[in-house]
């Protein structure tokens, strides 16, 4: 793996959405890490830091599209860099899982999250790996309402110690292998 992208959309207002879990996320690890600011790239419409991992340097990127057209840069990053599809790692909110934990996946549909089918759309494949954050709640009634929601108090403490898990899994990808990561944090 080579890039992580996390997912979300820009402005002040989603900051600390729920949908925006995959930027808090790469945020997290841009700290935990020692990355590199943030910095707004035009070529790829992203932000992007640079660090390492294990060893390894990781380009982190926060697409500066609204979610559902998060392919169009990620695609171009594929394309720039001539990596593989296989060495991107997305991270994004996952209304499917219950708030709080996560998931790691390879190779699979978006399930209806638009910002990983646009991603699909756009590569023509989905070949890469996933880090799906759940925010499912109890009770829904509005998916699009609820999504774009800040976090309430118990849910920031909840989901804090879901970034945590999120750093160590990526760790461990990188070190021992995604199945090996599947294995460990897919409970």
């Amino acid at each position: 793996m080579k890039f992580i992208i996390g997912l979300g959309n820009p402005g002040e207002e989603y900051k600390k959405t729920r949908h925006n879990c995959g930027f808090i996320a790469v945020d997290k690890i841009a700290a935990n890490f020692q990355f590199s600011i943030f910095n707004f790239q035009l070529i790829f419409n992203a932000k992007i830091s640079k660090g390492k991992i294990a060893g390894e340097n990781i380009i982190l990127v926060k697409p500066q599209t609204y979610m559902n057209e998060s392919g169009q840069v990620v695609k171009k990053i594929v394309l720039d860099t001539k990596y593989q599809t296989s060495d991107i790692l997305v991270i994004h909110d996952d209304l499917d899982l219950p708030f709080g934990k996560i998931r790691i996946s390879k190779n699979r549909s978006s399930a209806g999250q638009k910002g990983v089918q646009s991603i699909i759309n756009c590569l023509g494949t989905k070949n890469f790996i996933r880090l799906r954050i759940g925010i499912r709640p109890e009770k829904i009634y509005d998916a699009h309402k609820f999504v774009l929601q800040k976090f309430n108090k118990e849910e920031q403490k909840i989901i804090f110690e879901s970034f945590k898990k999120i750093i160590s899994a990526v760790k461990m990808i990188l070190e021992k292998g995604v199945d090996q990561a599947m294995n460990e944090y897919n409970k």
